[in-house]
């Protein structure tokens, strides 16, 4: 999988320091990025509302109870 940013190559340059990830897989995804110029940060993705349609279903409405008289 390639690098899809320089702040993202960074980091993997950080664990390969540490040791927490192999050299294989540095060079592996350096490989695979090529020599493409990289943005410094990727932006998540919006995602869009999800459109309604025109015709909206409404709930259905209970009637209201009326409160009943106590007899005596």
């Amino acid at each position: 999988m390639p690098f899809k940013s320089k702040a993202q190559r960074r980091k993997f340059a950080e664990l390969l320091v540490k040791g927490e990830i192999s050299p294989e897989t540095y060079e592996e995804w350096n490989k695979e990025t090529g020599g493409r110029e990289l943005p410094e940060r990727v932006k998540k993705k919006t995602t869009r509302a999800k459109k309604t349609s025109a015709k909206k279903k409404t709930a259905k409405r209970k009637p209201a109870r009326r409160a009943k008289a106590k007899k005596r």
